[in-house]
């Protein structure tokens, strides 16, 4: 397995002042190399990210072999950072409180604990080869995140005494400099917490829906406010995604069942078995998130006197409903169920023995089996490979820019 796939090894250090989680890493069919790619993480940082992949980002995840075009082909050291929840939370949150995730997580590939919230590798990990927008000032809300990036760029902008990259003289680090801030992209994949959260403080019934609607355009604003700050710091390069069915994860669809009666719950139940005015809300949500990003993308050009600012809008939601909705086709087993959890069919979740929650007696499913949700919140490796599949083709995208367009020719 670990011959074709990623392999991950991980470190502790301390360069310059600065205390990060250093991680190095190889894509699919490269060959081993040290320090082939770098990813910086802040300790204080909730799914804050700087990647820099020297050789290996002008090919998608689950494309062939690269190729010394494809390397020579790079127009830009590439660097991402990543503002998010912990749908794409390598390790900030653990990082930052201390709490150690381990077995059953990362059993399907890492084989020790890295903070991730799933049985493998998240989406991120396979586009680069729980936080909410609200409250304000609370970490790990958007805004913090925003701050916390703006410390660190100032502190990196000091430390390289430099417009341009710099690394240290053992080449093991590589800061970004002011090149690299202006060139980078910016990733969101942030929304599902905000409207989570909004449903379970909601009155409960269908009158549930309109309050939590009504609250979108407070979470939009915030993603707006971050985009606009990022932009002001020299960024022009946005990737957006929008957040997926809030109404097919088990955690929503086993609350959900225990509070409503069934008479009166099955009138909101879809075709595939999730609840229809969760995925409503957040079809709101991304259509709102939608409209910001087209408005965002005039409004920079045109201050930016007409240069064009990169604003990409990815679809994630229907890449993960389809998966729902065709998960035979897929192999997976039961769509619905998560598999790590507890109760067992149809949901496999119970709030008061959850997955991770040790001695309680949840269940996992065979390592062999095919299922999209891990512990009825996060999705497996198995289901974020295919998602990220879906995300590098471009079909999603609006404009249909490729990730790998941002770092090559």
């Amino acid at each position: 397995m670990h011959d074709t796939a990623a392999a991950w090894f991980y470190m502790p250090c301390v360069v310059r002042g600065l205390e990060l989680n250093c991680c190095c890493y190889k894509l699919n069919y490269i060959q081993p190399q040290p320090h082939r790619s770098i990813v910086l993480q802040l300790i204080i940082v909730f799914c804050l990210h700087i990647t820099i992949n020297h050789d290996c980002c002008c090919r998608a995840v689950d494309s062939e072999p690269a190729s010394s075009s494809c390397i020579s082909s790079r127009k830009n050291t590439p660097v991402i950072f990543n503002f998010g929840d912990s749908n794409s939370d390598t390790g900030g949150l653990a990082a930052a409180t201390g709490f150690n995730f381990g077995y059953p997580d990362a059993r399907a590939f890492f084989h020790q604990p890295t903070g991730r919230l799933c049985d493998g590798r998240l989406i991120i990990d396979f586009l680069l080869g729980g936080a909410a927008t609200l409250p304000r000032y609370v970490p790990f809300s958007l805004d913090i995140q925003v701050l916390q990036f703006r410390r660190f760029r100032n502190r990196s902008l000091y430390f390289s005494g430099s417009s341009s990259s710099k690394s240290n003289n053992d080449n093991h680090l590589l800061l970004p400099g002011g090149d690299d801030f202006r060139n980078a992209l910016y990733t969101f994949d942030i929304g599902q917490n905000d409207l989570s959260a909004a449903f379970t403080s909601a009155v409960d019934g269908r009158s549930s829906y309109d309050q939590v609607v009504a609250k979108i355009p407070t979470f939009i604003a915030e993603i707006r406010d971050a985009m606009w700050a990022i932009y002001q710091f020299g960024g022009k390069n946005f990737w957006v995604h929008n957040t997926g069915p809030l109404g097919c994860l088990p955690e929503k669809l086993a609350t959900y069942r225990t509070k409503t009666s069934s008479s009166k719950g099955d009138d909101d139940i879809d075709e595939y078995g999730c609840i229809k005015s969760m995925n409503e809300a957040a079809k709101a949500f991304n259509a709102r998130l939608d409209a910001l990003c087209q408005d965002l993308r005039l409004q920079m050009t045109k201050k930016n006197n007409s240069t064009a600012i990169n604003i990409v809008y990815v679809d994630v939601y229907s890449i993960k409903y389809h998966l729902i909705a065709s998960a035979a086709s897929y192999g997976f087993e039961n769509p619905l169920m998560a598999c790590c959890g507890h109760g067992g069919p149809p949901y496999n979740y119970d709030a008061s023995v959850k997955c991770r929650d040790q001695g309680q007696g949840y269940n996992i499913c065979k390592p062999e089996s095919l299922y999209v949700s891990w512990d009825g919140v996060h999705y497996t490796e198995a289901a974020n490979a295919i998602v990220a599949s879906k995300i590098l083709s471009a079909k999603y995208s609006t404009p249909p820019l490729k990730f790998s367009s941002f770092f090559c020719n």
